[in-house]
């Protein structure tokens, strides 16, 4: 069910995971196990910057959204505050008006993804939550997977992709919009190489803070 921008502003808090679904799980090189859709309720009209990282864990107490302190939670608010934002939960995320997802909604299962899994989620699922929010002026393509499904959503739109091809590094200060928003390329900001990767850190606190500047 796509968002309808006449709705009243109660009706605007939704969970995610209510509103965009996979049913046949089609793709072969994922465990469809942990298949994750957010599934916190949040108000999409608060929301001004989407935000999309590569794929749920295995291990889904390690999401996003999961309680306690999750992995993918201790390096997205450590990005965040590398950023300049004091932020210590992913309730402080939403609360800057930022929702954060996946590209693919089922844990990989090797270090790459098959385009055609990459294919299946952005048509799928992915365009469709982006829809869901009606007020964001800012897309964040966390890694090289987030990067190929919004340029998948862009050619099946506009004919073309809007992410040129090259390293990230050397792209990701040039200027790229979709429908009228601005769309950031970067890093990914899970993951174990997160910590240790610290030229790919800063990176990724400069094109946030970014991000949220340009709102």
């Amino acid at each position: 069910m796509p968002f309808n921008s006449t709705m009243k502003v109660e009706e605007q808090r939704m969970r995610p995971n209510e509103h965009v679904k996979c049913t046949d799980f089609p793709c072969q090189d994922v465990n469809k196990k942990s298949y994750m859709i957010p599934n916190i309720a949040v108000d999409t009209g608060k929301i001004k910057t989407f935000m999309i990282s590569e794929a749920p864990p295995d291990d889904l107490g390690d999401y996003f959204y999961a309680p306690k302190n999750p992995f993918y939670v201790q390096t997205t608010v450590q990005a965040f505050s590398d950023a300049g934002f004091e932020v210590a939960s992913m309730k402080n995320v939403l609360d800057l008006g930022v929702y954060v997802t996946t590209a693919i909604k089922c844990a990989k299962t090797s270090y790459s993804i098959a385009p055609e899994t990459i294919e299946n989620c952005s048509i799928r699922i992915l365009e469709k939550e982006i829809d869901l929010f009606p007020k964001i002026t800012t897309i964040l393509l966390m890694g090289d997977t987030a990067i190929k499904a919004m340029n998948g959503i862009a050619k099946r739109n506009n004919g073309k992709a809007i992410i040129p091809s090259g390293s990230t590094y050397k792209i990701r200060k040039n200027k790229y919009f979709y429908k009228g928003l601005r769309v950031f390329p970067s890093y990914l900001q899970t993951g174990k190489s997160y910590l240790i990767e610290k030229s790919k850190r800063k990176m990724i606190a400069e094109d946030i803070k970014a991000a949220l500047e340009h709102r």
